[in-house]
């Protein structure tokens, strides 16, 4: 059996520090539907076949969702574990088990960089998720913000298994890496004033990232029965708007070096689909 895992990022230069810390060499290139490139690393450790893929699925919930779905609806659907196409892909390693609507990824993971909330997150560390918050899906009222699932009208929070989070934190944790578990919020606007950032730590407590795909990218892989978690590394603040203050390139090197850490660990310790 082949073990897989989908890793989705909002832009190239989070893709490329995932794709670095894996630490699989060069991956094959596979084109999807909409002009999306997924890429693919693989080799066999133990003697069996571990298929990573890393797609670039675009900024904000809407657009992560639509990309992630497609790469999960591709792989259950064209029965395939190689090349797209209609006919299963056959090599030594793969054989020509077709993929099957039965048999998803293992787990579907939402990564790149993030505003931290302070002093919970601080710059440079990472953040694994508790829970996938839709932060600003609802609807204000008179008497406060309601969610979607006060509303009535769906489901605003995916919950991380601790079991997952668990392995997640023991090797970053048995690294030295400093990180958090805790809950991350997806938002549509990013937060850019001290009222707003205040605003939704009270409305989540506990919450330790906030980002812009983690939510699309949990309701694409619900929709597959696919475990999900989120993984950031803090570039910045929430808060107030200071550029200047953003260390990217830190939070660059964090990703990678956690992704490097859980490709050594908890991505070999996974059982294949």
């Amino acid at each position: 059996m082949v073990h897989r895992i989908l890793i989705v990022t909002a832009v190239a230069a989070e893709a490329d520090s995932v794709s670095a810390g894996l630490g699989l060499g060069a991956p094959e290139l596979l084109p999807l539907p909409g002009g999306l490139v997924l890429r693919r690393h693989t080799d066999s450790p133990g003697g069996r076949v571990r298929m990573i893929d890393v797609l670039v699925g675009g900024v904000g919930p809407a657009a992560v969702a639509a990309s992630t779905g497609t790469a999960l609806a591709y792989a259950a659907l064209t029965g395939t574990t190689g090349s797209y196409g209609t006919e299963p892909y056959a090599t030594e390693s793969y054989g020509t088990e077709p993929y099957g609507p039965d048999h998803p990824y293992g787990l579907v993971v939402s990564a790149g960089i993030a505003g931290g909330f302070q002093p919970r997150a601080p710059l440079g560390s990472v953040v694994v998720s508790s829970a996938v918050v839709a932060a600003d899906l609802g609807a204000q009222t008179p008497d406060g913000y309601l969610t979607v699932d006060e509303l009535g009208f769906g489901r605003s929070v995916h919950p991380v298994p601790e079991a997952l989070t668990g392995r997640i934190a023991d090797a970053l944790h048995a690294a030295g890496l400093p990180h958090t578990v805790a809950p991350v919020l997806t938002v549509s606007t990013v937060t850019g004033t001290a009222g707003r950032a205040a605003e939704l730590a009270a409305r989540h407590p506990g919450a330790a990232a906030e980002a812009m795909e983690g939510f699309g990218v949990a309701e694409a892989a619900a929709a597959y029965g696919v475990p999900v978690v989120e993984i950031r590394a803090v570039s910045n603040a929430v808060g107030p708007r200071d550029r200047a203050a953003w260390r990217i390139g830190e939070a660059l090197n964090a990703l990678r070096h956690g992704f490097e850490l859980l490709s050594k660990t908890v991505f070999m310790e996974l059982e294949p689909s």
